[in-house]
């Protein structure tokens, strides 16, 4: 089981392809499974990587609150870990606020995209994406919140599934709480204009987690920044809009390739 290790901290983390690195940081609370519509589409021209925030799933869970500059680390250990001198950056959610925090922070991001991911840490009510994995029925009730009406009704055996999942991989509420209060404070339009890789935000329309408006406010605070809004989706856009969700992402981190050729 390959780890990276920030300190007495271990990190649990996979690899796929042979490509330019693109490292995964996920939403609180939730594990590796949420990137899987994305691990299993990008190896083919990129190295996906996907990892466990600490607290989450396979790593470990040391007594929080954390911050974002831990977690912040925490990335940069799995990139030393990969041997990746730079690499675009996917963060969903809170992993957004902490991708950001790593271009603004250091040399080794090479581009952002940002799902789900506000402008201030008010502007998300992550307690709606939390129940113990234990009870799968308060798992099932919290993709009321993620997820459109649409894509649950069309959808039922990928609801199990990801409730599955959730089960299995997700963090315990010390962990979610641990991972949430690293939000505390953050507010990106006050040094947005630092961040000058360039950077996709992506946001569900229908977000009931954070307001799309509050993912546009963080496009327009960076210098590099573009908004795209896909339709009829939730807070986990890249789950249930996965294909034009990948289409687009396929499309940035190509052109950020090419520019670097």
């Amino acid at each position: 089981m390959p780890t990276a290790s920030n300190g007495d901290v271990s990190l649990y983390y996979e690899v796929d392809g042979r490509g330019e690195p693109v490292v995964f940081v996920s939403e609180a609370g939730l594990g590796g499974w949420s990137w899987g519509w994305q691990h299993a589409a990008l190896p083919g021209p990129f190295r996906t990587v996907v990892w466990d925030l600490r607290g989450t799933g396979r790593s470990d869970a040391p007594p929080g609150p954390y911050d974002v500059a831990t977690l912040v680390a925490d990335l940069t250990s799995i990139l030393s870990a990969i041997d990746a001198r730079r690499a675009h950056v996917v963060g969903a959610g809170l992993g957004g606020a902490v991708a950001l925090r790593a271009a603004r922070d250091s040399t080794r991001v090479e581009s952002l995209a940002l799902l789900g991911t506000g402008a201030r840490g008010a502007d998300f009510d992550l307690d709606a994406l939390y129940a113990p994995p234990h009870d799968r029925e308060a798992l099932r009730e919290t993709l009321e919140a993620t997820l459109s009406a649409d894509f649950r009704d069309a959808q039922p055996d990928v609801l199990g599934g990801i409730v599955d999942w959730r089960a299995d991989g997700d963090a315990a509420e010390a962990g979610f709480r641990a991972q949430t209060a690293a939000l505390d404070g953050f507010d990106a339009t006050d040094w947005g204009y630092e961040v000058t890789v360039p950077a996709l935000v992506v946001h569900g329309a229908d977000d009931g987690i954070v307001p799309r408006e509050s993912g546009r406010a963080l496009a327009d605070a960076l210098p590099r920044g573009a908004f795209l809004s896909i339709p009829d989706a939730g807070h986990l856009a890249h789950v249930e809009r996965s294909r034009a969700v990948n289409d687009h992402l396929l499309g940035f981190l190509e052109a950020q390739a090419h520019d670097a050729d």
